[in-house]
């Protein structure tokens, strides 16, 4: 933890701003790599750790009396999934403590449950962050760990303007449901969503009481519900701006359900109509090795659809430096494959840059495994 005003004590109280949980500071430490020094306070511009309390990286902590927080830093999207579970039953409760300490401390690793197979699915940024959490399981909290094969995330968004006009009525006798939609749907660029600060866009340019306001929150859940599964694969969709202008309610037979279903089906009904397409995941990839390898290194990295950002010797002159963007799907076993080239000698790193459209061929591709795996789902 990092002081930033004022100084903290041992048995002092703090706070933590995020939760309003109290805590008592029982023991503070100064680290030296693996060694502690007991101490009795830290001040500003100091780093020390605490025992005992209850947090997770970004929280912020006072004394109580200022109710002020640091903002937080950019968490991107994982780009990375994969099933897990623990090899015996009787580990599952020592799993589910180590993925709930995992995601504490790391903010870009994900857990979440598969509605459909109820499979553990664990993202990150890729395929060494989530190897080394495997590896961490095993050897803090003795879990093996049985995984099923990585999956990228992909994304779906769309490419034209389509406009949406949708009627949704049920009777079944009493009450029924009746809603009425009119709009459009538009894509927005990186740009747009960075201005937003978000992947998609809602808007209300309603006037008038066709639908009455109460309803507008409903119909904006609609439209976010939708967005949960694009039309080709069934990946969460980005880049859209949804406008509602106009609509239709009933006076006995509307709700927020009512509308809410009507948003969803006209804002899926507008996606599959507006040139959908399927993103993928490229990532910046920066390879260091021994001069003599350059030639191999770039040759491989092209053999994986990658985009040679630059070839330049270090600036100490000990080896050459490649810079690629390279679809994240083609980085599958490069860390095997650079061992080999480099003969133990080359090393690379890895970050998320953003999501770009897949090509023709591997859309079809991914739409083909994508009803496949539907079709042998409906069959169980």
């Amino acid at each position: 933890m990092r002081v930033y005003q004022g100084r903290l004590k041992k048995g002092s109280y703090i706070t933590n701003v995020d939760t309003g949980k109290k805590t008592k500071l029982a023991r503070i430490v100064r680290m030296h790599s693996d060694e502690m020094e007991d101490i009795t306070e830290a001040g500003a511009g100091e780093v020390a750790a605490m025992f005992g309390i209850d947090c997770k990286s970004m929280d912020t902590f006072s004394d109580g009396s200022l109710d002020l927080a640091m903002s937080s830093m950019f968490i991107p999207e994982p780009v990375m999934s994969l099933s897990v579970k623990p090899a015996k039953s009787t580990m599952q409760n020592n799993f589910a403590k180590a993925l709930n300490k995992f995601t504490k401390e790391d903010p870009t690793l994900r857990v979440k449950v598969d509605n459909d197979t109820k499979e553990t699915i664990l993202s990150g940024m890729g395929e060494l962050h989530l190897e080394i959490y495997i590896e961490r399981m095993n050897r803090e909290y003795g879990v093996e760990c049985i995984t099923g094969q990585p999956n990228v995330n992909y994304k779906e968004t769309i490419g034209s303007l389509q406009k949406f006009e949708w009627l949704h009525k049920k009777q079944t006798g009493g009450a029924g449901q009746y809603a009425k939609v009119i709009g459009y749907i538009e894509p927005i660029n990186d740009d747009e969503k960075k201005e937003l600060g978000k992947v998609n866009s809602f808007e209300n340019e309603c006037v008038g009481t066709n639908i009455p306001p109460e309803y507008y929150s409903s119909c904006e859940k609609g439209t976010f519900d939708a967005m949960k599964e694009g039309a080709l694969v069934g990946c969460e969709v980005e880049g859209v701006r949804v406008v509602l202008q106009d609509g239709a309610a009933h006076a006995v037979d509307s709700s927020d359900m009512a509308f809410r279903t009507c948003m969803a089906n006209a804002v899926r009904d507008a996606m599959r109509k507006a040139n959908p397409s399927i993103l993928e995941p490229v990532m910046a990839v920066e390879v260091n090795v021994p001069s003599e390898f350059q030639g191999a290194v770039v040759a491989a990295l092209n053999r994986r659809m990658g985009l040679i950002m630059s070839s330049d010797m270090n600036e100490d002159g000990s080896g050459i430096k490649v810079l690629a963007d390279v679809p994240l799907s083609n980085m599958f076993g490069y860390s095997t494959e650079l061992r080999s080239q480099t003969q133990g000698k080359g090393e690379f790193t890895m970050e998320y840059k953003k999501h770009v459209q897949v090509n023709r061929n591997i859309q079809e591709e991914l739409m083909k495994k994508y009803r496949e795996e539907k079709e042998a789902d409906n069959a169980a």
